[in-house]
């Protein structure tokens, strides 16, 4: 059976807003707002990240709203590793590095709250060293 279209965008908009106020939580963020815009700037970048296949995995289990803004971002020219993604994103922003891995932090570790753990250690997979810790997961780095 398939819901109304006015109301699958309903149920689309309560997704959203749950993610929004996981990130307002997990972040302390003072308000609604402030955490939106967290997880605009952060999904928006690590798109440019995520190859092709992972980036629509993800996509497709987000809300709308957050699956455009992992579209929205053009791929990266060069993979960042974790650490490299945050000081760049801190650039961009010109927020601390604290801030800026506060923020990637708060909004990543809901990501697999919606996706699952398999969707996520995929993406996770896919993605330079580093992310893992950005995730809320350990990284595990095989012995040499």
């Amino acid at each position: 059976m398939r819901l109304p279209a006015q109301t699958r965008a309903e149920s689309s908009a309560a997704q959203y807003r749950t993610m929004i106020e996981r990130i307002r939580y997990e972040g302390a963020y003072p308000t609604y707002e402030r955490a939106e815009e967290t997880a605009r700037t952060v999904l928006t970048a690590l798109g440019g990240q995520l190859d092709d296949a992972s980036r629509t995995e993800l996509a497709a289990l987000l809300p709308p709203e957050a699956a455009r803004l992992l579209h929205s971002a053009p791929p990266a020219s060069r993979p960042l590793t974790g650490w490299a993604f945050v000081k760049q994103l801190a650039e961009q922003t010109g927020r601390s590095l604290a801030t800026t891995r506060w923020d990637v932090g708060s909004v990543l570790t809901a990501v697999p709250h919606l996706v699952g753990p398999a969707v996520t250690d995929r993406a996770i997979a896919g993605l330079p060293s580093g992310y893992a810790l950005l995730f809320g997961r350990p990284q595990l780095v095989q012995a040499a």
